[in-house]
C-alpha cells in the first residue's frame, strides 16, 4: 500500500531518545518541503522518564495528529502503556520493536483484533555491534523506518548532521553510521506488508514549536522586554526570548515568581517599552490582580497564557482549555481586557503580533490563551509573510497636550494619549486607584462610572476592527460545530471529510474569544437546527460563555470533556453524524464513518 499521509509513533524510557526521532523526522521532513505535525509527552517527572513522539507527514497540509498511527516504534512496553491512550494504532498497523524484549507476540499489549503488524528488531544490538554503544538504537531505528517505508532519506541525513555538526566528526559519524546500520537493516527484513510512503521534495518548509512562533511573532512585532518564571509547558518562550532578545537590544529577566514577572512588565511598558510575560494556569493566577493594575492604570500588556490540566498543580504536561473563564474574567472588579487564542502554530506568530498591536494602540493588557498542545508540538509551515501585519505604536501626547496634560483624558474611542517618563509637563500619577482625567486620585461614584465607560468603550472599537473568525463548510446547513484554540484542527478535518461525503455542515472557530463578534457569530447561529460546541473543559465553560452572551435558538451538544487528551477527527465526526443523521442505524453511520477516514 502507498500512502502520502503518514503517522508514526515512537515510545521510550529516559534515554531511549524516543523524542529525538521525532525531532529529527520534521526536521527531515521540513528539509523536504513536506507538512508535517509532530506532538510529544512526557511523564510528570520533573527530570528523565518516560516519552514519546508522534509525527504525521504528508505531502498536504496537515492539521491534525491523526487518528491514529500507521506505524509504532516501541523501545520498550512498560513505556508504551503508559502513553496508550494517545498511542492509539489503526488496522494493521506496522509494529517495530526491540527484538531484546522476551515478551511473547500474543502478551505485547497492543490491541490484537486490529491486526498489528509485529516486527522484532535488534535495535540496541545493531547500535552496539555498530558505534559501541546502545545510545544510538534511536538513529538505528530511524533508519529502519527509512529502509523499510521509504521515509526521506536525505533530509533524514541533513537533519542529522544539523544536529550534531557541532559535536565533532566522530560523534558525527558514529550517528551516521548507525543511520546507515538501519537502513540496511530496514532494506534487508522479510515484509509482510507492502506499506510505503510517497512523496515529492519541494520548497523547504520552517519547522517550529508553537512557542517558538508566539515568541518570534512577540520580538517581531516590536516586543524588547520579557520577565518570566519558569513553568511548564510556556518556558521555551522565555528560553527562546532569552537568546533572541539581547540580540535586538532587548531584555529578559527571570523573575523570583510570576507576580514579580507581570509587575516588571507593567513598569517597563510604563517606561515605554513593548512588554510580554509567559506562564501557564497557576502562574496566571497569581498575575490576576496586578492584570487589574494595568486594565484601570490603562498600560499596555501581553500575556501569554499556555493552558494546562488543572486545578492547582494539576496535569503539568498535559493539554486543557480550562483557563477560559479564568481569562476572561480572573481579576476582581469590570476590568477591561482582550482575550485571544491561537489555533495551530503558524497563527501564534499571528497572534502574538495582533496581540501588541491590540494592546498598544488601546491601551489594554491582552491575554494569549494558548494551551499545553499548540506550545510544544511542531508543525512544517511554509514561511511566513511578514509584509502582512499591522504596527502600532502607542499614541503620545504632543506639545499642546503637555501644557495642560490629562493622562486620562475621556475620548470618543476611550483611547487618550500616554506620556513617557521624562517628558516635560507629562507627568502623572500612574497608580490602581480610580482617578480623574489628570490620574488624581478620586473616589467619586459618577467619575468611576465615567472611567470604566471610558475603559471598556475600547472593546466598542477593538469587536469592530480586530473579529477574525474562521469558518468552514456551507452557510446554510442546518448543523453546526463551533470550538476554539487548538481544536480548530480536527474540526476543520472533520467539516472538510463530512463535506466529501456529501454531508452539510458548517463550522465556527472565534480567535478573538473577548470582546465576541456578535455579528459573525449571530450570522452563523441563524440556519443551525443542532449545535455542536467541543471544548477540553468538564465544566463547558465555552458554552456556558457563549450562552450568556447569546440567545441559542438551537439545540445545544456538548462534546467535552476534562483535558489530557486532545479530540480526534472521529470522535468529532460520530458526533455530527448522530446530529444529521439521528434517525440512521449507528452500524450504517460507523460504516460511513469508516469511509470517509480510510486512507
Amino acid at each position: 500500500m502507498t500512502v502520502n499521509d503518514l503517522t508514526i509513533g515512537v515510545v521510550g524510557s529516559g534515554g531511549d531518545g524516543a523524542v529525538s526521532v521525532g525531532e529529527i523526522l520534521i526536521s527531515a521532513a521540513a528539509t523536504e518541503g513536506l507538512y508535517c505535525f509532530m506532538t510529544k509527552s512526557f511523564g510528570a517527572q520533573i527530570k528523565g522518564g518516560e516519552s514519546s513522539a508522534r509525527v504525521r507527514m504528508c505531502q498536504e497540509p496537515v492539521l491534525t495528529q491523526g487518528d491514529g498511527l500507521n506505524i509504532l516504534v516501541a523501545f520498550n512496553w512498560d513505556d508504551f502503556a503508559k502513553f496508550e491512550a494517545e498511542m492509539t494504532l489503526r488496522e494493521g498497523c506496522v509494529v517495530l520493536y526491540d527484538s531484546k524484549d522476551t515478551t511473547a507476540a500474543e502478551d505485547i499489549p497492543v490491541d490484537q483484533s486490529l491486526s498489528p503488524i509485529l516486527y522484532p528488531i535488534p535495535f540496541d544490538q545493531i547500535a552496539k555491534d555498530t558505534v559501541k554503544t546502545s545510545l544510538a538504537k534511536n538513529v538505528v531505528a530511524l533508519g529502519v523506518l527509512i529502509g523499510m517505508f521509504d521515509l526521506p532519506a536525505d533530509g533524514t541525513e541533513h537533519a542529522i548532521r544539523k544536529l550534531w555538526t557541532r559535536k565533532g566528526e566522530k560523534v558525527l559519524g558514529a550517528n551516521l553510521a548507525a543511520l546507515q546500520a538501519g537502513i540496511d537493516r530496514g532494506k534487508s527484513v522479510e515484509r509482510r506488508e507492502e506499506l510505503t510512503f510517497s512523496y515529492t521534495s519541494s520548497e523547504p518548509k520552517l519547522a517550529m514549536t508553537g512557542n517558538e512562533a508566539l515568541a518570534y511573532g512577540a520580538l517581531y512585532a516590536g516586543c524588547r522586554f520579557f520577565a518570566g518564571y519558569p513553568i511548564t509547558p510556556s518556558t521555551d518562550i522565555m528560553e527562546w526570548l532569552a537568546k533572541e532578545l539581547p540580540r535586538f537590544g532587548g531584555v529578559m529577566v527571570q523573575a523570583e515568581d510570576e507576580m514579580a514577572a507581570v509587575g516588571m512588565c507593567i513598569g517597563a511598558s510604563w517606561g515605554g517599552a513593548k512588554s510580554m510575560t509567559a506562564t501557564s494556569g497557576p502562574g496566571f493566577s497569581l498575575m490576576q490582580e496586578q492584570m487589574g493594575l494595568a486594565s484601570m492604570a490603562e498600560i499596555p500588556l501581553v500575556v501569554a497564557n499556555a493552558q494546562r490540566g488543572g486545578p492547582s498543580t494539576g496535569l503539568p504536561t498535559r493539554v486543557e482549555q480550562s483557563d477560559l473563564q479564568q481569562a476572561l474574567y480572573g481579576t476582581h472588579g469590570d476590568a477591561c481586557r482582550v482575550v485571544i487564542a491561537p489555533a495551530d502554530v503558524e497563527d501564534c506568530f499571528d497572534v502574538a503580533m495582533e496581540a501588541f498591536y491590540i494592546s498598544e494602540k488601546y491601551q489594554v493588557p491582552v491575554v494569549i490563551l494558548s494551551d499545553a498542545f499548540i506550545a510544544q508540538r511542531k508543525e512544517c509551515i511554509p514561511r511566513i509573510d511578514l509584509t502582512k501585519f499591522k504596527f502600532f505604536d502607542r499614541v503620545k501626547p504632543n506639545h499642546r497636550e503637555l501644557d495642560d496634560y490629562h493622562r486620562y483624558k475621556l475620548t470618543d474611542r476611550g483611547v487618550s494619549p500616554m506620556s513617557l517618563p521624562g517628558m516635560p509637563g507629562g507627568q502623572y500619577v500612574m497608580s490602581g486607584i480610580e482617578h480623574n482625567e489628570n490620574g488624581a486620585p478620586c473616589d467619586r461614584p459618577s467619575m468611576h462610572d465615567r472611567m470604566n465607560e471610558k475603559r471598556f468603550k475600547k472593546l466598542e472599537f477593538i469587536r469592530e476592527e480586530i473579529n477574525y473568525c474562521r469558518s468552514y463548510g456551507p452557510k446554510d446547513a442546518e448543523v453546526g460545530v463551533i470550538a476554539w484554540g487548538s481544536s480548530k484542527g480536527v474540526l476543520k478535518e472533520a467539516v472538510l471529510n463530512l463535506e466529501t461525503a456529501g454531508h452539510k455542515v458548517s463550522g465556527f472557530v472565534p480567535q478573538v474569544l473577548y470582546p465576541l463578534s456578535f455579528e459573525k457569530f449571530e450570522n452563523f447561529l441563524k440556519p443551525l437546527r443542532k449545535l455542536v460546541v467541543v471544548e477540553m473543559s468538564y465544566t463547558a465553560q465555552f458554552l456556558k460563555y457563549l450562552k450568556s452572551h447569546f440567545d441559542i435558538p438551537c439545540e445545544q451538544i456538548p462534546l467535552k470533556r476534562s483535558g489530557g487528551m486532545p479530540f480526534t477527527v472521529s470522535e468529532i465526526q460520530t458526533v455530527l453524524l448522530e446530529a444529521i443523521q439521528h434517525d440512521r442505524p449507528v452500524s450504517d453511520q460507523q460504516r460511513e464513518l469508516e469511509a470517509i477516514t480510510a486512507y
